[in-house]
């Protein structure tokens, strides 16, 4: 940093605030008031020639100014650089910098993914940050997903470099992503031999429904094939060759001897991912996939397009617990916006899921805003 005279401050850096104070009217005894008080010139904006008479006019002769040194970047370009390790797919940049920090919204509706082992590599690294909003969950086009910052007015660009080291973009891509919501049609199994006697009403089918919904994706195949463990294996397959892109069975997923739906889900072919996750309340739930040419395809043959092409992408089962009609939020909830993405799940995505999964039960409930998420 130095001083300069304003006259000689063209083209360089401000280090700190100027702030315009322009005369108003006056107050009931007199007393000049001031029309308009406020920073005129922010630090680290590049002196123009047209800024030296409106600093001159605010009694600004001589300015401080960034000293540059090879090897030194200015906070915006440094924030450029940042921002760059986290512009994935559906990801973009809110605007230009401004004193050092960047926004980045999302382009388009989907999950919104971050490695999170690499951002806290980057985390670790002094005078920058990124900050997220937490992963796994739906976002809409246009909000918010993170915001970078470069913490010094001036940066050693080898601490940037550190940074972009840790990132490892050309490796492994880009911090974060928003991977669009691909599945577009489901079938709901809802087992039970009273909901298929007509002794009580289908109740749960209903609310899966109401949250595929929220994901764009249309219930277009449904069945009620009672407890039997061949009739619910039949259903599963009649769903598959219905073309479906993914398979929800409903009920009967407890450790009881009558529950036979775990048990039908494996028989169908069915690759399990989990049966059980660290999750208050969803603990009984299953997740797992119809690999088109795994065990699934043994079962019932993959759907095909209008062109008659096998589709290559696995199709999600997933036995949904009691509680899943019950309550709000589950762990459905918590996977359903991958499973709707063609996000594969593994059986650590729902180990993760147990700090920070247990539901507080409060009223009104207000997920995806709570502690829960």
């Amino acid at each position: 940093m130095k001083l300069v005279a304003t006259q000689d401050a063209v083209g360089h850096v401000l280090c700190h605030d100027m702030t315009q104070i322009l005369p108003g009217g006056t107050d009931a005894n007199g007393n000049e008031l001031p029309r308009y008080k406020g920073a005129r010139f922010r630090k680290g904006h590049v002196v123009t020639a047209e800024d030296v008479p409106v600093l001159l006019s605010m009694g600004k002769a001589h300015l401080y100014v960034w000293q540059r040194r090879p090897g030194w970047l200015h906070e915006d370009e440094a924030a450029r650089r940042m921002a760059a390790l986290c512009l994935g797919e559906g990801c973009v940049a809110s605007g230009e910098p401004r004193e050092g920090k960047i926004g980045i919204s999302a382009a388009h509706d989907g999950v919104f993914l971050v490695d999170s082992e690499r951002l806290a590599a980057v985390n670790s690294v002094d005078q920058v940050m990124v900050a997220t909003r937490r992963g796994n969950f739906g976002v809409r086009a246009g909000v918010a997903l993170a915001g970078t910052r470069v913490i010094p007015l001036v940066i050693d660009g080898r601490v940037v470099a550190r940074a972009e080291a840790a990132a490892d973009v050309a490796a492994h891509g880009p911090l974060m992503r928003v991977a669009p919501y691909v599945m577009r049609t489901a079938a709901v199994i809802a087992t039970g031999s009273e909901v298929k006697s007509g002794l009580i009403q289908d109740r749960f089918t209903p609310v899966v429904e109401r949250k595929l919904a929220r994901y764009g994706v249309a219930v277009t195949w449904r069945a009620t094939p009672g407890d039997a463990m061949e009739d619910v294996v039949a259903a599963i397959g009649e769903a598959r060759a219905a073309g479906v892109d993914m398979v929800l069975c409903t009920g009967g997923m407890s450790v009881d001897p009558d529950d036979n739906t775990p048990g039908a889900i494996r028989r169908a072919g069915a690759r399990i991912v989990t049966y059980g996750a660290p999750v208050l309340p969803g603990a009984m739930l299953l997740v797992g996939y119809f690999d088109p040419d795994g065990a699934a395809g043994k079962a019932a043959a993959a759907p095909q397009d209008a062109a008659g092409k096998r589709d290559a992408r696995p199709v999600p089962v997933v036995g949904l617990p009691g509680c899943v009609m019950y309550n709000k939020a589950t762990v459905f909830d918590l996977a359903l916006p991958r499973l709707v993405a063609g996000v594969p799940l593994a059986k650590r995505d729902f180990v993760a899921m147990g700090e920070g999964g247990l539901c507080l039960g409060c009223d009104p409930c207000t997920f995806p805003h709570c502690p829960f998420a």
